[in-house]
């Protein structure tokens, strides 16, 4: 299919975010609309593939880049995000969580790569997010999509990984415009904000990925009392980030089982029924 792809720039609370959207470009009324929220590592070629691949599909689809927010810092540039993977397929996962065995890693790194890994890995892996700053730029890309005359009128899904699996969820506690959200692996929000959703919920957890999967039959629970829709599937033997097809956590078959789960969800609560 033959795609209109392009970067954009929209305001969020008067800053400027940028964004990467695609959508067909035999079409010309308007398409419901994917919001696709970034993992940890921006808006990089995994990101830009799965917008291309639900503009496939037949929606407009855009993923925010967060961390433009007001300027990108050089510490996010492309580059820096590729040498942070490559090092981080030399080391074992506890590194991953671990800061003082990260540091011992990082240290034995030559310079300048041990600064520059150091620096953006300190910032990727940072406690101290701006996950509330990141659901208003969310929000307000929402607010563009609803506006853009490839999806006014048309309804509004969102779906994220990892960090953005836990912020699909958070966006869907406070933005009524949403008419349905996907979490792949990504944290559930606290239990006092569950009464703001307003659409479906659909979860895809790894069942080796035991920090975020534990915690997923009472974030259930907590839904289920609260009168909210959810689905969700844990997947035997898969790891986090299972679903990216550029890491080494790549599983085929869940990741093959999530994608056609996900396309039906969308397709049932973002397409009105003819």
């Amino acid at each position: 299919m033959e795609l209109k792809s392009q970067w954009i720039e929209y305001q969020a609370a008067g800053v400027p975010v940028q964004a990467y959207m695609a959508w067909s470009k035999r079409v010309e009324e308007p398409l419901p609309a994917v919001l696709v929220i970034q993992e940890v590592w921006g808006v990089d070629g995994h990101i830009q593939d799965l917008v291309r691949r639900f503009a496939t599909a037949g929606y407009a689809a855009l993923a925010p880049d967060l961390y433009s927010h007001g300027g990108k810092p050089s510490a996010f540039a492309p580059e820096r995000i590729k040498a942070v993977k490559t090092f981080l397929d030399t080391v074992p996962p506890v590194v991953w969580t671990n800061p003082q065995e990260r540091d011992k890693a990082v240290a034995g790194l030559p310079e300048p790569e041990r600064t520059r890994v150091g620096e953006t890995l300190g910032l990727l892996l940072s406690p101290a997010r701006p996950m509330e700053q990141y659901v208003t730029d969310l929000r307000a890309s929402v607010a563009y999509l609803r506006a853009h005359g490839m999806c006014q009128g048309q309804r509004i899904g969102a779906t994220g990984y990892c960090m953005g699996g836990g912020l699909s969820a958070l966006l869907a506690c406070v933005e009524p415009e949403l008419s349905g959200a996907a979490i792949y692996y990504g944290s559930a929000p606290s239990a006092d904000r569950l009464n703001g959703i307003r659409c479906p919920l659909l979860g895809f957890y790894g069942g080796e990925d035991l920090r975020i999967t534990e915690g997923v039959p009472a974030f259930a629970d907590a839904l289920r009392k609260a009168g909210k829709a959810f689905e969700y599937h844990i997947y035997p033997g898969a790891p986090h980030a299972f679903f990216n097809d550029e890491r080494r956590s790549y599983r085929v078959a869940a990741a093959r089982d999530a994608w056609a789960r996900t396309l039906a969800f969308f397709a049932h609560h973002l397409t009105p029924a003819p």
